[in-house]
């Protein structure tokens, strides 16, 4: 290990604040990513589910008109 303690490892020699706020603005940005995505998948598929709601009714309504 490069550190002789762990006080010394959270300190970085000095570049501790930011190499830390990096890792965090890091994981944040990941975080938020992820938790878009995720959103955008439920928005999509509840689209994809509505569309297919309305072609089905249309296609009975259309079978309707024909009798």
């Amino acid at each position: 290990m490069f550190f002789d303690n762990w006080s010394d490892f959270f300190a970085m020699g000095g570049y501790g604040f930011y190499v830390w706020l990096a890792y965090a603005v890091s994981f944040i940005a990941l975080l938020l990513l992820t938790l878009q995505s995720y959103r955008a998948k439920k928005r999509i598929f509840a689209e994809i589910r509505h569309e297919r709601q309305r072609a089905q009714r249309l296609q009975t309504m259309k079978g309707r008109e024909s009798l």
